[in-house]
C-alpha cells in the first residue's frame, strides 16, 4: 500500500489557494478537505455536533480546535479505510502556529506545506474585486485589512517553525505560472 501524504495549503485571503487546490486534487489525485466546507457539512447533517456548532457560528463565535480536528480526522480515517485516493490536501488549516502543533499530534504529520506568498496590497485588490460581485459580509476594505494584519502575523509563525517543510510560492502571476511552481514541490513528493 502507498503512503498516502499529506499536504497543508496556506495563504492569505485572495492569494489563489481555491484555484491552485482545484488544480492540485485534478494533477494529484488527493483528497482536498477544507475546515470550512467539513464544518458546513457537519451542521448540515442535521447532528448534535452540527446543531452545537450552528449555534456558535451563527453568534459569530470561533469553533474549538479540538471539534475542527475531529473532524478533519474522521474524514482521513474514512478515506484511508475506503483507499483510492494519494493523501490530502488540508485547505487552509493551520491557520495558526498551536493548531499545526496539535494537528501533527493529535492526527498526523504533514509531510510538505505549501505557502502561497501574496503582498497584502494584491491580496487587498483581488478581495475588493470579489466584493463587487460576491456580496460577501466579510469582503469590505476595513475587513479585509483586519484579516490580512491578523494572517500576516499567525501565518508568520507557523512559516518560522515549519520551515524545513514550506515551499514558498510566489503567487503573484498567472495561474498556469503557479501551478508549475506547485507541481516542482510536489512532483518529488509523489515519485514512484
Amino acid at each position: 500500500m502507498v503512503e498516502m501524504k499529506t499536504i497543508w495549503v496556506i495563504g492569505g485571503p485572495g492569494c489563489g489557494k481555491g484555484t491552485q487546490c482545484d488544480k492540485i486534487i485534478a494533477k494529484y489525485g488527493l483528497l482536498h478537505l477544507s475546515s470550512g466546507d467539513l464544518l458546513r457539512e457537519e451542521v448540515a447533517s442535521g447532528s448534535p455536533r452540527g446543531a452545537s456548532l450552528q449555534e456558535l457560528m451563527s453568534k459569530g463565535l470561533f469553533v474549538p480546535t479540538d471539534v475542527v480536528l475531529s473532524l478533519i480526522k474522521e474524514r482521513m480515517e474514512k478515506a484511508r479505510a475506503q483507499g483510492g485516493n494519494r493523501g490530502f490536501l488540508i485547505d487552509g488549516y493551520p491557520r495558526e502556529l498551536d493548531q499545526g502543533k496539535q494537528f501533527e499530534r493529535d492526527v498526523c504529520p504533514a509531510d510538505l506545506i505549501i505557502f502561497f506568498d501574496v503582498a497584502g496590497d494584491t491580496m487587498k485588490t483581488r478581495l475588493l474585486g470579489r466584493a463587487a460581485v460576491s456580496g460577501r459580509a466579510d469582503d469590505n476594505e476595513a475587513t479585509i485589512i483586519k484579516r490580512i494584519e491578523i494572517f500576516n502575523v499567525k501565518n508568520g509563525e507557523i512559516v518560522d517553525h515549519y520551515k524545513d517543510k514550506v515551499v514558498r510560492i510566489n503567487a503573484e502571476g498567472a495561474i498556469d505560472d503557479i501551478f508549475a511552481e506547485v507541481s516542482k514541490a510536489l512532483d518529488p513528493l509523489f515519485a514512484s
